[in-house]
Formats: C-alpha cells, sequence, structure tokens
C-alpha cells in the first residue's frame, strides 16, 4: 500500500493527530505529513502512505497558498487566538488604499524573524521550548518569498482578510505580525486556512469522516511531485533500477526529474550530472 492523501485538516488537531488517524484507519505505520499546520489552523495537509513516505523531503519543497485573518486590538506571545494578550492598543479605520499598499510592501523575498512559539531549531533545541521555559534568544532572520499577497475583505475596523502566496518556510504568523507593525496597530492571527500546497487543491480535499469511511482512494506519488518527466526504454530503466547510471539523452536542464519505464510505471527521482542521469530516490 503507497500512495498520496489530500487530507482537509479541522481545527483542532495536531498535524501528527493526523497521521496517527491515517495509521490506524489503514493499519500501516509508513505515514508522514509533507509540512506542519498548527493545531488552530485548518486546510490541506497532504499525508504519505507506504513507500511514499521516502518522497516527503520533495514535497515540502513546494509553494504554499493561505488565506488568514488578522483582528486587530490586541496581540498575543504565540502571535494567533491561542495565546497569552500581551499588548493592548488602539485601532483606527484604515483606508484599502492604505491596506493593499503596506501588502505591497511584503512582495518579493523578504526577511522575517520565525516566531518564539514555534518548532524552529537554534542550537538543537526547538523555539518553543526556550519560550515556555521563559528563556528569551537571538533568532536570526531567515529569508523566504512572497509571490503574492492581495486583500480580501475588510470589515472596519477590526478585521481583515488576506491571500497569501509563499515560499517553503514562510511562518504566516509571523507575516500577521509585520503587518501589524507596520500599520502600528497590535493584531494577532485569528483564523488560518492553507488552501493550496503544490499540485494539492483544498477543492480536491477530503474530510477525516470521509476517510474513515473509506470512500477515499490513494493518489500515485509522482501525481503531486512538480518534476519534469523521462520515460526511460527497458534497459535504461533497468540499470536505474540496478543504482547505476545512464547517459542523458533527453532534452531537459534541471537536475531533479521523474523517472518512468518504457510501461509508464513511476520509478522514482533522478538527478542530472555532468550529462548522466544517476538515481536519486526510487519507489
Amino acid at each position: 500500500m503507497e500512495g498520496m492523501l489530500n487530507i482537509l485538516k479541522p481545527p483542532g488537531m495536531t498535524s501528527h493527530d493526523v497521521v496517527d488517524f491515517i495509521r490506524k484507519i489503514y493499519n500501516i505505520r509508513k505515514v508522514g505529513h509533507t509540512g506542519t499546520l498548527d493545531p488552530d489552523a485548518a486546510g490541506i495537509l497532504p499525508v504519505c502512505v507506504g513507500n511514499a513516505t521516502k518522497f516527503v523531503s520533495y514535497l515540502l519543497e513546494q509553494d504554499k497558498r493561505y488565506r488568514f485573518e488578522i483582528t486587530f486590538g490586541f496581540t498575543t506571545d504565540t502571535l494567533d487566538k491561542s495565546g497569552k494578550i500581551v499588548k493592548g492598543g488602539p485601532v483606527r479605520i484604515l483606508r484599502e488604499e492604505e491596506l493593499r499598499q503596506v501588502l505591497n510592501e511584503f512582495k518579493g523575498k523578504i526577511k522575517q524573524i520565525p516566531p518564539m512559539y514555534s518548532a524552529k531549531k537554534i542550537k538543537g533545541k526547538k523555539l518553543y521550548e526556550y519560550a515556555r521555559e521563559g528563556k528569551t534568544i537571538d533568532i536570526p532572520p531567515i529569508e523566504v518569498t512572497i509571490y503574492d499577497i492581495e486583500l480580501v475583505e475588510y470589515e472596519p475596523p477590526y478585521r481583515v482578510l488576506i491571500d497569501v502566496k509563499c515560499s517553503k518556510g514562510t511562518y504566516v504568523r509571523a507575516l500577521v505580525r509585520d503587518i501589524c507593525e507596520k500599520l502600528n496597530m497590535p493584531g494577532y492571527m485569528s483564523m488560518l486556512i492553507r488552501t493550496e500546497v503544490g499540485a494539492f487543491k483544498i477543492e480536491d480535499a477530503y474530510t477525516l469522516e470521509e476517510i474513515r469511511e473509506k470512500k477515499v482512494l490513494l493518489q500515485p506519488i509522482d501525481k503531486f511531485i512538480e518534476l519534469p518527466s523521462v520515460q526511460l526504454n527497458k534497459m535504461e530503466a533497468e540499470k536505474i533500477l540496478k543504482g547505476q547510471f545512464i547517459q542523458n539523452r533527453y532534452p531537459i536542464e534541471t537536475s531533479l526529474l521523474k523517472l518512468y519505464d518504457n510501461n509508464g510505471k513511476f520509478l522514482g527521482i533522478g538527478i542530472l550530472e555532468r550529462n548522466k542521469i544517476r538515481p536519486k530516490r526510487l519507489l
């Protein structure tokens, strides 16, 4: 048994809770998700089952889309609704033009400091562990890319709804913190939905209830790996499966590619080096 599940994670569950749920339903230990969602968040959680877990690292590289809500008036230590209030302040009515102008300032490559309550590791320890111990620590900024960020709805003066497409590693809670700082108003992330992860779309996601009733079929892993593909002849496929390299005779330039045998069966991922293709990760 192997394949992918496009799961609609409900709020109130951890990503690990969902993995445990799938293990019990399918009676299999080899299950892994491809990018943590906070317990309060909802939306797409791609889950690999069986040998598909070999390709988790490639799915982690994919871009993501989120819809999130900012509520103005106070901020919390976790930057979302689950935290303790640490600061309050006055709220003013914003012009939508001002909001859009501030959002546009975040487009492109930006530096952001991960939230203190996050699983980001510093000196071998997760940041939330430092936070729970009451310790402060210097957190180096990370570079992420905001491909698009749009105002969806503004309900003056307290609520704004925003869509964002971003690179892997982006902390939406940190984005909320920085937007509020630009607007000079306290606020927190009151809602987060992940709507897209690479080729995974929220409209195609299944609820846990649908999975429990076994109305969901496992999808092939290669369907969601966004890499160019080549179909090998029989001799090339045999060499690749033996861990050997083959000469590149295909019009490709990217270093990573999906490999298929002469019957169209997915073999795994290859890497192009010096005009030779060798196996990188086989199914």
